[in-house]
């Protein structure tokens, strides 16, 4: 009996409806899908057609890569700004903060290595 009790208040503490159904309805998730494959195409077609010198391309590449990351952010794992949501954006934050310092920190100990390393 008290086993019954525990599952009854974990379903309620979830906030989803009766019927089980999800934050978003299949209207955005083909929406979303449908910006990701653009997103994909595009520069695909950049690589593949060659009309823009290399930096251009490159710039293309990572300035629509970003926008993919805020189209899988917003219509496949439903980050928005309510207050419900605060925690899980804080987290994403936290977690590109650190994924910038080890980066950063990679590159920068590999640079000074390779300087010191061709040094004699």
């Amino acid at each position: 009996m008290e086993h019954s009790n525990v599952s009854t208040a974990g379903h309620g503490a979830h906030g989803t409806s009766a019927g089980g159904a999800s934050h978003s309805s299949a209207r955005n998730y083909v929406i979303g899908f449908v910006l990701a494959v653009i997103l994909t195409v595009i520069p695909f077609r950049l690589v593949m057609g060659g009309s823009l010198d290399a930096g251009t391309t490159l710039a293309v590449i990572l300035g629509l890569a970003v926008v993919q990351i805020v189209v899988h952010l917003v219509y496949f794992l439903h980050m928005d700004r309510s207050s419900e949501q605060r925690w899980n954006v804080m987290a994403l934050a936290f977690t590109a903060l650190i994924l910038v310092i080890v980066v950063a920190g990679s590159l920068w100990i590999m640079h000074n290595m390779n300087h010191n390393m061709m040094v004699r």
